[in-house]
């Protein structure tokens, strides 16, 4: 069984955790041998979650299946499912989106799949927000920094040109709709179309 507490990778100062850096980790990693790397491998992959789910992405990368996984719970959270007679109130929470988004990046999902999730997100506002007027100002600028964000992500990866097309519909969305801030979406638009 391996150690839970080792001095070299984690010092315990008063209250305060302090972090080795990622050359101290590098040099305890060189000086395990083979199996000690398996055991604490293994050992993580049992203790966090996290680890898991990675290592079961990476084994089985079934991005199809967690693409519409994520866009069904994105959809849920503006037309919820109706369970007995009376509906549901959508709950229109970009934090949902925003998780499996941040969890997507993690993984190390497709950057296709991401900017799909990103603009699908808006998109099902939009949709949402054309037939139920929305008053509160928040969610016109949340909307607005998902749009951003998907911008600058699709920018940093270089697929911009192969998400053009969604990008200006949703920019010609906020026009029919009349947002209010559809000047800022607008201002984002004129920037990637030099």
């Amino acid at each position: 069984m391996i150690e839970v507490f080792n001095p070299k990778v984690i010092y315990f100062c008063k209250s305060e955790t302090v972090i080795m850096s990622k050359r101290d980790l590098k040099k305890y990693l060189n000086e395990l041998n083979k199996e000690q790397l398996e055991e604490q491998i293994i050992e993580l992959y049992e203790k966090f979650s996290t680890v898991k789910v990675y290592y079961n992405f990476v084994f089985n990368p079934k991005e199809d299946t967690l693409l519409q996984e994520c866009k069904i719970k994105i959809s849920h959270e503006y037309f919820p499912i109706k369970t007995t007679g009376r509906g549901k109130k959508p709950k229109m929470r970009r934090s949902v989106a925003q998780k499996y988004i941040k969890h997507f990046i993690v993984l190390g999902v497709d950057p296709f799949v991401i900017a799909d999730v990103m603009l699908y997100n808006i998109e099902i506002a939009q949709t949402f927000s054309s037939g139920h007027p929305i008053k509160q100002e928040l969610f016109y600028k949340s909307m607005f920094n998902s749009f951003e964000q998907a911008v600058v992500f699709m920018i940093a990866n270089g697929i911009l040109q192969e998400f053009k097309a969604r990008i200006v519909a949703i920019h010609k969305e906020t026009i029919s709709q009349k947002w209010k801030n559809e000047s800022e979406f607008d201002a984002i638009i004129e920037r990637f179309e030099y």
